[in-house]
This record gives C-alpha cells, structure tokens and sequence, in this order.
C-alpha cells in the first residue's frame, strides 16, 4: 500500500501510515493486529469467530485480531487494504483510486 512505512510495535514488526499504527503480528507470529473499524467488529466476529477475535486489552480500539492461518489470502488483502484506508489521507486515497483506474 502506498506511503507505508515499516517498523516493530512491542518487538514484533508492523506497519504504519502517517506515523499511525496499521497493522502488526503478535507476539505468537499467527496473530496479526489490523485497524479495523469498531462499528462493524462485533458483526465481524460474529460472522466468522474462526478468523476474528479481540481481547480486552483491544476492546476500546479500532482493531480486530486475525488468525493468519484460518484467513484466506483475499480477506486478508480486503483488511489491509481497509486498515490503509482508515488512516489515508483524501489525498492519498484518490492518488491511490487514480493508479488503480489507469491502464498499465
């Protein structure tokens, strides 16, 4: 995604963008901790709890848990690309729109 910037979180590598957390893996490495929406978190989980999760630790932030090895390579892509979403700037976001509009 672009304007991505690798980095760790609690050890463990991560993603920012504008300097703002976008997704990292826990500590066990099968976890990653993606920016998500807290209005449709329940939902999420509910809908597929073999995937998604959260902890307390999580509860009042706008991530949910991913199991890396029950996600499918597509959802997954959907989720980073939502994440990126959330802290892109409008700018950002139309640049991004544009390069996927224009033929190659």
């Amino acid at each position: 995604m672009p304007d991505v910037e690798e980095g760790l979180c609690f050890g463990t590598p991560a993603f920012y963008l504008r300097k703002k957390l976008m997704l990292r893996l826990r500590e066990d490495g099968e976890t990653l901790v993606v920016k998500f929406p807290l209005e449709e978190r329940e939902a999420t989980i509910d809908r597929d709890p073999d995937v998604f999760s959260i902890t307390d630790h999580y509860r009042n932030h706008p991530v949910v848990l991913v199991d890396l090895l029950a996600v499918n390579a597509e959802r997954l892509g959907e989720l980073i690309e939502g994440a990126w979403r959330m802290l892109a700037s409008g700018k950002q976001i139309a640049a991004f729109e544009r390069s996927r509009d224009s033929p190659d």
